[in-house]
């Protein structure tokens, strides 16, 4: 009997790519690195999410800004190296709330999937969110429903 019950339910299956199901508000993605409105890097190389994360997957270097790069980053020091190996990620969001100049989150996006270890280990170029100045489609795009969602309650 319980088999004839389900057979007549409806299917839970959906087709991935052209359908998807809905995130919860809580949901954490990949995460990425954010800039200011002038499209400068946010990341002073401090190193407080590398500490903050539990499964230490988070890696950088920091370097001195030079003279003619201040419209590049923000802060005096910035991160030239910066890795995030998602094979180790836990998602647990503690490198976001570590982070004092709110320079990394976690977005709406799913990792996309990869058939090597080394496309898990995300760089800076990968993580940085595109240019607010130069490219507002993409930028706003990237920055997802959660940041619209908190503009509309404040």
């Amino acid at each position: 009997m319980i088999t004839l019950k389900h057979f007549f339910k409806k299917k839970v299956t959906i087709q991935y790519p052209e359908q998807q199901r809905p995130f919860s508000p809580v949901f954490r993605g990949v995460q990425i690195l954010n800039r200011d409105e002038e499209g400068r890097e946010r990341c002073t190389a401090c190193g407080l999410c590398a500490l903050a994360c539990p499964a230490e997957a988070i890696t950088m270097e920091a370097a001195e800004r030079m003279p003619g790069e201040e419209t590049l980053y923000k802060e005096e020091k910035y991160a030239a190296k910066y890795e995030i190996n998602m094979l180790r990620c836990i998602f647990c969001g503690f490198c976001e709330e570590a982070c004092p100049k709110d320079a990394i989150y976690l977005s709406e996006t799913i990792a996309p999937p990869a058939y090597n270890r080394k496309n898990f280990i995300y760089n800076k170029k990968d993580l940085l969110i595109p240019d607010p100045v130069t490219q507002p489609d993409e930028y706003a795009q990237a920055k997802g429903l959660r940041e619209l969602s908190k503009k509309k309650k404040n």
